[in-house]
């Protein structure tokens, strides 16, 4: 954040709106890249409004996505760099259990990505790990590269560094308005920006900003209840911080799928959530009326009784997150159609903030009109027919 006194600067190599995990690592890669960097963000920093805040996420090694799969090293490597740059710890090795019905495509996928060949029954899941009771029938895989990222964290870290390399954050400035064109001018609450490049990172708030430049990109905003289960008796579940984090793939009740995480939060509490949740406009997620239905909860407390016994099956603590989900859950990562110079990353779906190192890379990459390190077809504006219309 640029203190008051000094003088404003208006004109940057690039401008990047909105200081999420995203913008924030394309801010990164780009001041390590020389260039003259300006990150932009509604809210002053840090702050819970959005979708990289909280305390943790899952990262993984484990994608039915062979796309996805393929991106991971480089993200763990790039997490290694950024905690080696910072000193600072951002990564806690738990492994992950995969669990679903056996020949679960998705599941199956998953195993294929991790080149493992074993697949446990329901009796070897609860011998290794004492808390889980699988259903007989359903099998699980385990990823025993994947833990826990500290993500409130490993945003202030990529924020410091981005800063060190001779980046400008600027908070609390909402963006009012874009103008395209060889340069892009972009006015804030608190100014005016010029640039040759700009890339929109804004989370749930991209529908908005690129619907100003002619585009109607189909992102759903969902506010997610982020829930916390108590045991039963404190240390006696197998649940606490050794435990690994789970996924659910393919279960007939939880087609969204349903994901934990262990004791790290708050000491006693496990992290176990419904990956899905009910359309919102982000600036009135905190309107939401606290009697509104929210069937999560009878979904995760059906699933909590059957297959974490040693949990209460009521929430201990309700938080809230949102997802900006596209139709296919793949990300957009892309160029604007009409203007080359403005580059979007959006719709991460709930699932992108481990891969960011890499998305921050490759936004970077396309906005300085590089060839980029991946295949990007997946990520491409154009698989969305009709969304380019009148700016």
């Amino acid at each position: 954040m640029a203190a008051p006194s000094q003088p404003q600067k208006s004109t940057y190599d690039v401008i990047v709106i909105g200081a999420g995990i995203q913008g924030s690592f394309t801010a990164y890669h780009l001041a390590q890249r020389h260039k003259d960097t300006l990150l932009l963000e509604q809210f002053l920093v840090p702050h819970s409004r959005g979708s990289s805040h909280g305390q943790s996420r899952i990262i993984r090694s484990a994608y039915p996505q062979e796309y996805y799969s393929r991106m991971m090293p480089e993200s763990f490597r790039r997490w290694q760099q950024l905690e080696a740059e910072t000193g600072t710890t951002l990564y806690r090795q738990t492994g992950l259990v995969l669990l679903g019905p056996p020949g679960e495509p998705e599941l199956e996928a998953c195993r294929r990505s991790l080149g493992v060949d074993e697949v446990l029954d329901a009796a070897a899941l609860a011998q290794r790990f004492p808390g889980f009771r699988m259903p007989a029938g359903q099998v699980a895989v385990l990823d025993s590269t994947a833990g826990v990222l500290f993500a409130d964290r490993a945003l202030r870290a990529v924020q410091e560094v981005f800063r060190r390399h001779g980046g400008t954050l600027r908070d609390g400035e909402k963006v009012l308005r874009i103008e395209p064109g060889a340069m892009v001018t972009v006015t804030t609450t608190a100014g005016v920006y010029k640039a040759p490049r700009l890339i929109i990172t804004a989370g749930p708030w991209t529908g908005a900003f690129v619907e100003q430049l002619g585009l109607r990109l189909p992102l759903q905003p969902l506010r997610i209840d982020v829930c916390y289960w108590r045991e039963k008796q404190p240390g006696s579940a197998g649940l606490g911080s050794v435990s690994p984090c789970f996924l659910t793939l393919g279960l007939s009740q939880a087609p969204h799928g349903i994901y934990g995480l262990p004791s790290i939060e708050y000491p006693g509490l496990m992290k176990v959530c419904h990956h899905h949740g009910s359309p919102i406009d982000p600036d009135k997620r905190d309107q939401v009326p606290s009697s509104a239905p929210r069937p999560d909860i009878a979904l995760l407390s059906s699933f909590i009784s059957s297959y974490l016994p040693g949990l209460e099956t009521q929430p201990a603590v309700m938080e809230t997150c949102i997802y900006t989900n596209t139709p296919d859950e793949d990300f957009i990562l892309d160029r604007h159609p009409k203007f080359s110079n403005i580059v979007i990353g959006a719709g991460f779906s709930g699932h992108g903030f481990k891969l960011a190192p890499t998305v921050g890379k490759l936004l970077c990459e396309l906005s300085l009109g590089e060839e980029p390190s991946y295949d990007m077809a997946h990520f491409a504006i154009t698989r969305f027919p009709g969304v380019l219309g009148a700016a």
